[in-house]
């Protein structure tokens, strides 16, 4: 690649970098309809290897797609209410126990003070800000209301994405096949090969630990539901929700858990009950479902996920909240493909001058002769009598 064509591609990357910028609220729902298109288009390939029509295939999935979201809606939200709502009705206990109990231990063995507020006035300090945020609400409800383009707006956006969807879904492979058309010939298979581990690495990453969550966040609240944790189920499904960054989820919904439990029952056998659940979703996290469900194909340190998330954010907004994985994918392989060929360059692989002294001569009395200071061997005429030199031409009596 020559100069102008570098700074051509520098050129085209601003452009596309400020129309993003420029336009991000409008793109919202396009980002949103490709991000749906392309963790559903592996399905409608292999329903398509299975014989069945394209259009057919996008509209089956559409159809599965559509029963879980109303099945999410009516079953799994009101649950979540009522999980929230019997949390909010143990807090007082929950704190009652903290000052009474967790508080004296701590400051006895570890020096540690809480400063806990009185549990009445804080909960009723929460009730006050929830009826405030409850008010404001209102209150932006009611002007957003007013306007009614605002509230078009929206409406046309909550009905573009399911469009936009079907119809990516159904000409995504025509859609990158063009997009490889336009590229230029000459760096067409670095791009196509970058643009292949991108995928493999995102898509890992999305379908994959999406699965893993999932399946950690029901196992964690059936576990917990199943011992008799009142609020087990919010606490199962908080802990997988936050499994992206390795142990987190599990540190977090064990300290909730046990927390819950001793309220609850106040002995040691529920506490060892949790401890098994959790130990039993590790587990099966370590042994079956990262390694099923994932890979070892990442290469997306946690770290880096929550930063490229948080960064997205702040530059774009949602638009780079959605737009974050997907960069942070191209980034890592781009940084794999270019530390490989610094590795093969000359700059790293420049060889050593070697030493001239290839060797060492030892002589008797144990002194060591370097090989570019010996002067030329002796002629066997010239050589001790009794002593047979390496390759001479010694013959029996010739001493």
């Amino acid at each position: 690649m020559t100069t102008t064509e570098r700074w051509q591609w520098l050129a085209v990357a601003l452009v596309g970098g400020g129309l993003i910028y420029l336009l991000a609220p409008a793109l919202t729902p396009f980002a949103i309809a490709a991000l749906f298109a392309y963790l559903w288009d592996p399905v409608v390939d292999r329903l398509e290897r299975l014989g069945l029509s394209r259009n057919f295939s996008v509209s089956l999935v559409f159809f599965f797609i559509i029963v879980g979201v109303v099945a999410l809606i009516l079953l799994v939200i009101p649950f979540t209410e009522r999980q929230i709502a019997k949390f909010l009705e143990q807090l007082p206990r929950w704190l009652a126990w903290i000052q009474a109990e967790a508080q004296p231990q701590l400051e006895k063995r570890f020096g540690i003070t809480l400063d806990f507020a009185d549990p009445n006035k804080l909960i009723e300090m929460l009730s006050g800000h929830w009826r405030e945020a409850g008010g404001v609400a209102t209150a932006l409800l009611a002007k957003v209301s007013k306007s009614g383009l605002t509230v078009l707006g929206w409406v046309a956006q909550l009905v573009l994405i399911p469009v936009v969807t079907f119809y990516l879904l159904r000409d995504w492979d025509v859609l990158v096949a063009r997009v490889n058309e336009l590229l230029p010939r000459t760096i067409e298979p670095t791009i196509s090969r970058l643009a292949r581990e991108s995928d493999e690495v995102l898509g890992a990453f999305l379908r994959g630990q999406l699965s893993v969550m999932l399946a950690l966040g029901t196992l964690y609240a059936v576990g917990l539901w199943a011992i008799g944790i009142d609020v087990g189920p919010l606490i199962g499904m908080i802990a997988g929700l936050i499994s992206f960054v390795p142990y987190l989820g599990a540190i977090v919904g064990v300290g909730m858990a046990l927390i819950a439990a001793v309220v609850q029952y106040q002995d040691w056998t529920h506490v060892i009950m949790v401890l098994a659940v959790f130990g039993v979703g590790q587990t099966i996290e370590g042994y079956v479902l990262v390694p099923k469900l994932v890979g070892d194909k990442i290469g997306l340190h946690p770290v880096a996920v929550i930063f490229a998330i948080l960064a997205g954010g702040e530059l774009f907004g949602f638009l780079g909240v959605l737009l974050a994985l997907p960069a942070a994918a191209v980034f890592m392989v781009v940084l794999r493909y270019l530390h490989e060929k610094y590795t093969a360059s000359t700059l790293y692989q420049a060889e050593q001058p070697q030493p001239e002294v290839s060797g060492v001569v030892v002589v008797s009395h144990g002194s060591v002769v370097a090989a570019g200071d010996l002067e030329p061997l002796p002629t066997v005429a010239q050589a001790a009598p009794g002593i047979v030199l390496p390759g001479g031409n010694d013959k029996p009596g010739a001493h």
